[in-house]
């Protein structure tokens, strides 16, 4: 009898594995942090052998916790950094050269040639996404004509393109399967959304060759067994979405108008639109929410770059903090009459504003800030960053105005910034008491698949809450500090437009 499910949760700055058990109790964790690469202004990269390595000596290491066999897991489920670009050789298995991650902004000129070409309102059209270095397939290009010899070998078919889910299956099945899910297929801006298939337009546009790309599959099913070597025995994958789209089964968002919203390095709000694809108005993503039995669950989403990285900053960059947790006891001690305010840019604005080019400012500083009041306005940004998405979501779905927010995710954590992102929305704000749920839509998805979890209107029902924000500014405050957030942007967007120079 199988006891448990192997969730690997593979994101931008760690990589980590959870054993949920039955109950959807955990039973063994671990993650490991991994270096971020950056050879150039707005460049970022990992080492696909750092991805590897790290997941895999997680995944052996809440297995021992857990105390758990290879024949005690009923399947493995696989969460991962969407957007970001592996391309291996099919008959090595290695990489040809560093990952390049979603945040990247080098292919920023690209997208304004392509635009400029009038290719965009047919990448809107076909996949619901932008024309922006976020998504994979610019990065693909990047790679296939900047690394000697990889164009004629990805048009020979040598070469395999994966998201790092792909890249994970065919290491942990020893290269005998080459495949992803809807989900991280629909953040390639190669994948057409409505037929759910790969488009030989698209590919013509990005010029990436269709032999590349992996098969496409649903979330929930037979994706292939792990090389015995790995785990002593094999186990099977039967469930793989990428984190956010995995955060939102997580939060058992699957009603049409529910909302969840995700603080890991980026921010990233989803809302959950059921059979419809809706087109938006207001600069959000047209995405798959997940694939089930071949039936396709819509979404808008709204992707922030930088939250849980503006913590990050200040331990790693400015040093003025030694851990996260920190930050919300800085900004709780913080002046209340400073008005600082940070826009954290430090690789562009994502929605709903899409500049590539604009970076991070500052404003309001006076001789009497300090720390504390830096960490407060870091804090502040994401939730004016997630107000701006969620007034988007508003006027593309207007049932949506009146939902609360689940979040999740590392900053979920802190109940400063939780309260203040509830008084900043003016709504109600839901915390459940399994923070991780990008790890746990994973697992719920192989368990899904075997049995081993129930349908899920009934995994819906064991959502548990852990604390309720509702807010608690005056309307006039918090009139003032979007008004100030608002103007910051504008000024940050300004500097960054070439013809103010």
């Amino acid at each position: 009898m199988t006891r448990y499910v192997l969730a690997l949760d593979q994101g931008t700055t760690s990589s980590r594995a959870m054993v949920f058990d039955k109950d959807l109790h955990v039973a063994g964790m671990a993650q490991e942090e991994f270096t971020q690469h950056f050879p150039d202004s707005g460049w970022v990269e990992h080492d696909p052998e750092d991805i590897w390595r790290t997941t895999i000596a997680t995944a052996r290491a809440a297995l021992a916790q857990a105390n758990a066999r290879p024949a005690d897991i009923a399947g493995i489920g696989i969460a991962n950094q969407r957007e970001t670009v592996v391309v291996w050789d099919r008959k090595s298995g290695k990489p040809i050269h560093n990952a390049i991650v979603w945040q990247d902004r080098r292919t920023a000129q690209m997208c304004e040639e392509l635009r400029a070409d009038g290719a965009e309102p047919t990448i809107i059209a076909t996949t619901g996404l932008r024309l922006d270095p976020y998504f994979s397939a610019t990065k693909i290009a990047w790679l296939l004509d900047h690394v000697p010899g990889a164009r004629a070998k990805a048009e020979n078919g040598e070469l395999a393109f994966g998201t790092v889910d792909s890249f994970l299956l065919w290491r942990l099945t020893g290269g005998r399967v080459h495949a992803t899910d809807a989900t991280n297929a629909s953040r390639t801006c190669l994948f057409d959304i409505r037929t759910g298939r790969w488009d030989a337009v698209l590919a013509d546009i990005f010029n990436v060759p269709l032999a590349m790309l992996p098969e496409v599959m649903d979330n929930a099913t037979e994706f292939g067994s792990t090389y015995p070597d790995l785990f002593g025995e094999a186990i099977t994958v039967r469930g793989m979405a990428g984190d956010q789209q995995a955060a939102t089964i997580g939060q058992a968002c699957f009603k049409p108008g529910m909302i969840k919203s995700t603080y890991g390095t980026g921010c990233f709000a989803v809302l959950n639109t059921g059979d419809e694809a809706v087109s938006s108005k207001h600069g959000l993503l047209t995405t798959i929410a997940y694939q089930l039995a071949g039936k396709r669950t819509y979404a808008l989403e709204g992707s922030i770059f930088v939250a849980g990285a503006a913590v990050q900053w200040l331990r790693d960059g400015l040093k003025i903090i030694d851990s996260a947790s920190a930050a919300g006891a800085m900004a709780q001690a913080a002046d209340p009459t400073e008005n600082v305010v940070l826009v954290p840019a430090f690789v562009g604005l994502g929605a709903p504003y899409w500049d590539s080019h604009c970076r991070g400012a500052i404003y309001g500083l006076t001789r009497n800030t300090g720390p504390n009041e830096i960490a407060k306005a870091a804090l502040e940004s994401v939730c004016f960053q997630t107000y701006d998405l969620l007034h988007a979501m508003h006027g593309d779905w207007p049932g949506a105005a009146h939902t609360l927010l689940r979040v999740d995710g590392g900053m979920a954590a802190s109940d400063w910034t939780m309260q203040r992102l509830a008084s900043i929305l003016d709504a109600p704000v839901d915390r459940p008491t399994v923070l991780e749920t990008t790890a746990l839509g994973a697992a719920y998805l192989a368990g899904l698949q075997c049995g081993f979890y129930p349908a899920p209107e009934e995994f819906a029902e064991r959502w548990a809450l852990d604390r309720h924000f509702e807010p608690n500014l005056d309307a006039g405050e918090r009139a003032r500090l979007l008004g100030a957030w608002h103007r910051a942007v504008r000024r940050t967007l300004l500097e960054s437009d070439p013809r103010t120079t």
